[in-house]
């Protein structure tokens, strides 16, 4: 099931749209952010809807402004130029794992059921789970939950996944939590078991690497009138976005010119927008999110 589309109204506002402009949908799922964005244009408007998720490719609209493409978002410029489309006049990407991916339990995504270890958004990659969890060494398990995870223990967590799997590979959700308990400390279990999972999604999607090849290709698609809205759901996400749209990089070093000024394409539009407390109350999911607008800078 895909849930209400988070923070529809102020994404809606942030992309501040043209009724015959051309638009992107970077991260299709279930269309909600796609049919409000239709719904807002008139008969000469297009939308470019883009989606490696083939479950989230059975909710396509029939609506002849609309163009899917089931692909990553990181060749969005790829597919921009194959449709005749070189500059947008808006770009909404709402990030992260969706609602209806958690809830399918053979997905391997949820600490909640017990499931073949997967994660896959993109279900014909050949990079699992459970691959990463049984083929990568100590030291790539350990950099992964410390990176990704932000997890001080990373190293102990680490090892023992590579001490279980030289008795028996690990293939379950189950079986990893049931590996890790007694070093996940309990008052924080649920919390602690969903950083876990996360920092190995990341991994499995290369989530991290396909947000940086996103953002770079903004600059040179984006109408100059045109906006990105970014929906983030956790900090290494929003940390990457919001120094693209300050310094143009995703270094932490800020590359200033002769007189002092940074270089970035492109420029903050406002602050940053959280959910209001109704919407978290009706949308559980919402809770963690964070939008960023962004344009050309001048």
């Amino acid at each position: 099931m895909y849930h209400n589309p988070v923070l529809l109204n102020e994404s809606m506002e942030g992309l501040n749209i043209k009724p015959n402009g051309v638009y992107v949908d970077a991260t299709f799922g279930g269309g909600g952010h796609s049919k409000k964005i239709l719904s807002l244009l008139n008969k000469d408007g297009r939308l470019l809807a883009i989606d490696q998720d083939e479950d989230a490719q059975r909710n396509t609209i029939n609506d002849e402004r609309l163009i899917m493409v089931d692909a990553n978002f990181k060749y969005l410029k790829r597919f921009l130029r194959y449709h005749n489309l070189p500059k947008v006049d808006g770009i909404l990407a709402d990030l992260g794992v969706s609602s209806h991916q958690i809830d399918e339990a053979s997905r391997g995504f949820s600490t909640r059921f017990d499931a073949q270890l997967d994660m896959r958004m993109n279900q014909q990659a050949s990079l699992s789970a459970e691959t990463i969890v049984n083929k990568y060494s100590e030291e790539q398990l350990a950099n992964i939950l410390f990176e990704y995870g932000e997890l001080r223990n990373s190293r102990v967590l680490a090892k023992r996944i590579i001490d279980s799997r030289k008795k028996q590979r690990i293939e379950t959700t189950q079986e990893l939590k049931e590996i890790l308990r007694n070093l996940v400390p309990e008052k924080y279990e649920h919390k602690t078991f969903a950083v876990i999972f996360q920092a190995i999604r990341i991994e499995v999607n290369q989530e991290m690497e396909s947000l940086k090849e996103f953002l770079t290709q903004i600059p040179s698609i984006l109408d100059p009138e045109g906006r990105l809205c970014v929906i983030s759901y956790h900090s290494l996400e929003d940390r990457l976005v919001k120094r693209f749209i300050k310094d143009g990089h995703f270094n932490a070093e800020v590359n200033k010119d002769f007189f002092g000024n940074t270089s970035a394409p492109i420029k903050a539009v406002g602050k940053l927008i959280r959910p209001s407390n109704e919407e978290i109350k009706g949308n559980n999911r919402a809770r963690s999110a964070r939008l960023r607008v962004a344009k050309l800078a001048e």
